[in-house]
């Protein structure tokens, strides 16, 4: 998808509360790969979907931004004999992950046990982990499939795998950061990873002098704080 087509998406879903949680969560993954200490970008999918896209695009988007840490690495559930070094990672990466290293798991459907456990190991041990998936956040923004309206799972259940164990429960609970697309089909779920990548590269917007001075205002003639003693 060209410049054009994100800009023209970015205003048709404006006014849903799709672009912020997009955009939150597209900060949260810049910030975790541009603090200080940080490490690699680990990006994983489940068994049966490689986020192959999401890599290329994060790829061209590191060059575009200068942020050069957001040029992920693709792990792969079962990585070939003699791939090219950039398709040779497995999962075994994450369970060697650490602090300041950022884990983003793409998952449209169901998420498998052991992608959940090289997660968990991967947590303890100190990465930031982030999620895209396909189910439903109750209470806020529709999924792309449906903009407007709130994406509930109970709306949800029975369509695209979602009426199941699944693990998206267990690996909402693992992330520090997760955005629900509210579906796994294929157009709106590589859609969302689109606006990801695209909002990713975007610098934090920089706060006017006119901003600041009301903020330090507003701090001043603020009521004291009434202290503990």
């Amino acid at each position: 998808m060209d410049a054009v087509r994100v800009s023209a998406l970015r205003e048709r879903l404006a006014g849903t509360g799709w672009l912020e949680a997009v955009g939150g969560f597209a900060g949260a993954l810049r910030r975790s790969v541009s603090r200080r200490g940080a490490g690699e970008l680990l990006l994983v999918g489940t068994e049966a979907y490689e986020p192959w896209h999401l890599a290329a695009h994060l790829d061209d988007e590191a060059a575009w931004s200068d942020v050069p840490r957001l040029t992920p690495t693709l792990l792969r559930h079962g990585p070939t004999a003699g791939a090219p070094a950039h398709l040779a990672h497995g999962l075994g990466r994450l369970s060697g992950a650490r602090r300041g290293a950022t884990v983003l798991v793409v998952a449209p459907r169901a998420v498998g046990a052991p992608l959940l456990e090289r997660v968990r190991d991967a947590r303890r041990g100190g990465a930031t982990v982030l999620a895209l998936d396909g189910g439903a956040a109750a209470g806020g923004p529709g999924g792309l499939a449906n903009p407007g309206g709130l994406a509930r799972l109970d709306d949800l259940r029975g369509l695209d795998g979602l009426d199941g164990p699944d693990g998206l429960d267990d690996l909402r609970a693992l992330a520090h950061e997760r955005l629900a697309v509210g579906t796994g089909a294929e157009e709106p779920f590589d859609l969302a990873q689109h606006l990801v990548s695209a909002a990713a590269a975007q610098p934090p917007p920089r706060r006017s002098a006119l901003g600041r001075l009301a903020d330090l205002a507003a701090r001043l003639t603020a009521p004291p704080a009434i202290g503990r003693w």
